[in-house]
């Protein structure tokens, strides 16, 4: 297999092709046939997670008939089948993380503001302050050891306390009362530094917590932070993904704005100085979140559309793709500036879309892949192994890989390991975040001596044959 670099593309135009929010996305895949309908009665405790999970990596789900008092269908499989986002993005499933870095590059070189709106679909309906707001909302228990309800697809948004500049990222969030929610604070990402600095102010972190946006918004929420810097609104990538400026929706209580196409808002504050019990919950890692004292929520107000969609995110191979595609593009912008020979970033499946990169590279001279090596791990800290394969080798392909790395890495030589570094605090193999990262030589010597040659047959076309099967 052989990829490609795209060429600087123009937006998606998710907008003017009726792509921007979950209604669009629905019907767009019900055109398709990439959707599947639950029409039976399920139950948002672990029964709807079960059901969803048998058509992980298959069609996307909506569940039209759940336990809850409201009549809101529930939705989820939106990004855990690569060719299906492909479609929504009108591009090769293979060329989604150069997409997304052209992107990002087209944003940074020609950024566009959000702009703010005083009405919109998700402010259509404003619940009753005076009542549980968080039970208007069919949010499931996903897990069998999860701590309760958990929302895990929804944006974020807060304002930095001194700049006022947005900040957008996709939290974990636990239903602890009413009008309540506990929620983990990753060290080191933006959001944290906005709380930490509002803590110290004695005063609470005002956001709003958008669920059921669209992609161009979800994937503007999970730009690496090399890539969207502490004063820099990333909501402008989701901008140049829509093909026009994305509107937010000025909130009812808070002075930080919604999404004005999502589903529901839910407006609060992140209260200082309090902590109080987040967790279990089934993580990135596939492991468990152990409880904890952890951050709180206060509700402070919700919106939502007039028939809105719920959306939730399956643990597994979602979250891999729904984290790992933007992680990718940042990751081949960093390398392949640094080194041409880069032909493509793949964040594994069995790396959980976050600690294991495979870089292919065409080398035109010895010593690329380990450069390749560290500068996968200087552009995305969460890494904790990268394997450098050469470009006749299919990087999805988790056996082409293995033999890769049966035939071509040799163990004496081509192994870089750099300890005690920072990496990812969910990983449970490290300390606090810190660990040993190991690079893998898994290329064949430069020039390619014949013996490292691989075996090629014929291309054909099965359908220029005529074969009964």
């Amino acid at each position: 297999m052989e990829s490609t670099k795209a060429t600087m593309k123009p937006s998606a135009n998710l907008a003017a092709r009726r792509l921007a929010d979950l209604q669009g996305i629905v019907e767009f895949l019900k055109d398709n046939e990439l959707l599947a309908a639950v029409k039976s009665e399920v139950s948002l405790k672990h029964e709807m997670a079960g059901v969803a999970s048998r058509f992980d990596g298959g069609k996307a789900v909506l569940f039209e008939a759940l336990s809850h008092a409201s009549s809101a269908p529930l939705f989820t499989g939106l990004y855990w089948n690569r060719s299906l986002l492909a479609a929504i993005f009108d591009t090769e499933e293979e060329n989604l993380p150069f997409f997304m870095a052209d992107s990002v590059a087209n944003w940074q070189k020609n950024p566009v503001d959000p702009i703010v709106v005083e009405e919109g679909p998700a402010n259509e309906v404003v619940l009753d302050a005076n009542e549980d707001m968080l039970k208007d909302i069919p949010i499931p228990t996903l897990a069998l050891k999860d701590g309760g309800p958990y929302l895990d697809a929804c944006v974020l948004i807060a304002k930095d306390p001194e700049t006022g500049v947005r900040n957008a990222s996709i939290q974990r969030l636990m239903v602890s009362g009413p009008n309540r929610l506990t929620m983990q604070l990753d060290m080191g990402r933006h959001l944290r530094d906005y709380y930490e600095r509002a803590e110290k102010m004695g005063v609470p972190l005002e956001v709003t917590i958008n669920n059921g946006v669209g992609p161009a918004v979800h994937f503007a929420a999970v730009t690496p932070s090399n890539a969207a810097s502490l004063d820099q609104d990333e909501l402008g990538v989701a901008s140049e993904l829509l093909g026009e400026p994305l509107q937010l929706l000025r909130s009812q209580e808070v002075e930080v704005e919604g999404i004005a196409d999502a589903q529901y808002i839910i407006e609060g504050e992140i209260l200082p100085h309090t902590r109080e019990p987040e967790g279990p919950f089934g993580e990135v890692t596939g492991y468990y979140a152990e409880q904890d004292n952890r951050w709180v929520i206060k509700v402070k107000a919700v919106t939502r559309r007039e028939k809105p969609i719920f959306h939730a995110i399956m643990p597994g191979r979602e979250v891999y793709n729904a984290v790992g595609l933007m992680a990718e593009a940042s990751i081949f912008h960093h390398v392949s500036s640094r080194v041409p020979d880069v032909k493509g970033v793949f964040l594994t499946y069995g790396g959980c879309g976050f600690y294991h990169a495979v870089v292919q590279v065409e080398k035109s001279r010895e010593g690329v892949q380990t450069e390749a090596i560290h500068a996968a791990f200087e552009a995305f800290p969460p890494l904790r192994r990268v394997t450098v394969v050469d470009e006749d080798v299919n990087m999805y392909d988790p056996l082409d890989v293995e033999w890769a790395i049966a035939t071509r890495h040799d163990p004496e030589k081509g192994v870089i390991l750099i300890p005690n570094v920072k990496g990812h605090e969910l990983n449970p193999m490290t300390l606090n975040g810190i660990g040993t990262k190991a690079g893998i030589d898994a290329t064949a010597p430069y020039p390619r001596p014949r013996k490292f040659q691989r075996v090629t047959l014929q291309s054909v076309n099965l359908q220029e044959y005529e074969i009964d099967s």
